[in-house]
């Protein structure tokens, strides 16, 4: 986490992302390929929610993976497949209950997350970025 402080000084903090509203407000915040991997990726949007208020931003970066799922798929999803069965949907089961979202996250399932966040919807910012897909979470 970083934050701009009254000194001027920039100063960063590990902490559980969960937690961030705990620390006052925020112009935003961003989550970089991480949502997938988290065994509550609600109670971090939410908290993402809280700590940037009405006016703030949220962010969330992840792979750019199909819309839905085919038995045919391609590529980058095949890949995804890979990641999501042998790293990324087994981290994200190590604490229980999990989300076990893994690395084939839909932007249908951000979405419900979202919602179920509090956000009233998903703007996809950026597709066709290679590998990454950004979205800007939007508030009611």
């Amino acid at each position: 986490m970083l934050r701009d402080r009254p000194d001027g000084v920039l100063h960063a903090h590990v902490e559980d992302a969960a937690n961030l509203a705990a620390h006052g407000r925020f112009d935003a915040a961003v989550g970089f390929e991480c949502l997938h991997d988290l065994p509550h990726p609600q109670a971090v949007l939410t908290a993402m929610n809280e700590a940037t208020g009405d006016d703030g931003i949220v962010v969330i970066m992840d792979e750019a993976v199909g819309d839905e799922f085919t038995p045919d798929t391609e590529g980058l999803d095949r890949v995804m497949y890979g990641f999501s069965l042998f790293s990324c949907r087994p981290d994200g089961l190590f604490h229980r209950p999990s989300a076990a979202t893994g690395t084939v996250m839909r932007p249908s399932t951000l979405r419900r997350y979202a919602a179920e966040a509090g956000f009233a919807g998903v703007d996809v910012l950026e597709d066709g970025f290679g590998f990454w897909r950004f979205y800007e979470l939007v508030r009611a």
